[in-house]
């Protein structure tokens, strides 16, 4: 269906609940709205915790926290009748608000659920798949430059007539949370700039660079550029940093000891940043941190928009595979991407980067 991209917008909802990475791609999209509507509402729904990293945006006046973990649980214990009520008393709050637009960029049944949950009249569905599509008004393709970051998102805002300009993947950073991350770097005799974020951990094994891959790169960031290495992740990768750590004396873990946005405010002063297909590591392309991005089984974007921003990927026949590997566990696609070739991007995208902030 065509788009009205002439009409106002007034009171909007983004629904992009999850994940991190994908609201991180998606975050210039409330900046473009702004840009183009500076008079209107704008309301993001998303899941509790990743609202963290949209606290700070100026762009963004209100967060709904969709509780999915509370309905998850409620369907599990089979009580039903108490679920529809959440879901009732959910949809209420959302058909309180008035959203004139529902833009839902998730494109799944859940997130068209939502969308169709509040209410708004005009309902804008990006790819929209699963069934959610009926219940849209109205359905943008998914299109653009594959493999320039954000690129289904800067197509939508095309579509819609926005202002596109400086379409990059943006975060903020309040205050408070810059307060907390220069505790921490003192607490742990670091200095801005002067160390490397590694964000070696994400959700699924073939999109792991290997341990003694990491273990072999920590020391050398250390004695070749003169980085500290730093390890973020959540709580379930203490152990696996730590034997990084032990294998690689000087490295810092602060796995499991930092929340969303103090990570964030981390990777913003850090002096380069290497990592996986993970959140974290496109928090280094949002904040124009030197990246070294390492892809296999997955392939999001080659293009990061960032003349410091690089991307390892081999490009072998098996790959992506995403969800499906082909390799029965050998993720060639990974292992032979070598230290010294992340070293040779980070010395790049090094090179490629103005003198960081004090």
């Amino acid at each position: 269906m065509a788009t009205r991209s002439d009409a106002t917008l007034k009171r909007v909802l983004i629904v992009r609940a999850s994940a991190i990475g994908d609201v991180v791609f998606a975050s210039p999209f409330a900046a473009a709205l702004k840009r183009t509507h500076p008079q209107a509402h704008v309301a993001w729904l998303v899941e509790p915790g990743i609202h963290e990293l949209l606290l700070a945006d100026p762009c963004i006046d209100e967060l709904i926290l969709w509780p999915k973990a509370e309905w998850k649980s409620l369907w599990q214990q089979k009580r039903y009748l108490e679920l529809f009520s959440r879901i009732r008393a959910f949809r209420t709050l959302l058909r309180e608000k008035q959203f004139d637009t529902a833009i839902d960029m998730q494109s799944l049944l859940k997130s068209g659920l939502l969308t169709w949950l509040s209410g708004a009249p005009r309902r804008i569905g990006l790819g929209s798949r699963e069934g959610s599509q009926w219940l849209m008004t109205e359905v943008v393709p998914k299109g653009g430059i594959e493999r320039r970051i954000s690129s289904e998102y800067l197509h939508l805002a095309e579509q819609l007539g926005l202002d596109t300009s400086d379409f990059l993947p943006r975060l903020c950073v309040s205050d408070d949370t810059e307060a907390r991350a220069r505790s921490l770097l003192e607490a742990h005799g670091l200095e801005a700039g002067r160390y490397a974020v590694l964000a070696p951990f994400t959700t699924r094994p073939q999109k792991h660079w290997f341990e003694d891959a990491w273990q072999a790169l920590a020391p050398r960031l250390q004695s070749e550029l003169g980085l500290t290495p730093v390890i973020l992740g959540g709580p379930s990768d203490r152990e696996a940093a730590q034997r990084i750590v032990a294998a690689a004396p000087g490295t810092v873990s602060l796995a499991g000891s930092t929340r969303l946005p103090e990570a964030a405010a981390l990777i913003r002063r850090a002096g380069l940043l290497v990592g996986v297909d993970t959140g974290l590591t496109h928090m280094g392309t949002a904040f124009a941190t030197p990246t070294v991005a390492l892809f296999g089984s997955t392939r999001p974007y080659l293009d990061t928009g960032r003349p410091n921003g690089k991307v390892i990927w081999l490009s072998l026949p098996c790959s992506p595979c995403r969800r499906r590997p082909t390799c029965n566990g050998a993720f060639t696609c990974l292992r032979d991407i070598r230290p010294e070739r992340v070293l040779s991007e980070a010395r790049a995208a090094l090179a490629a980067t103005p003198a960081h902030p004090s």
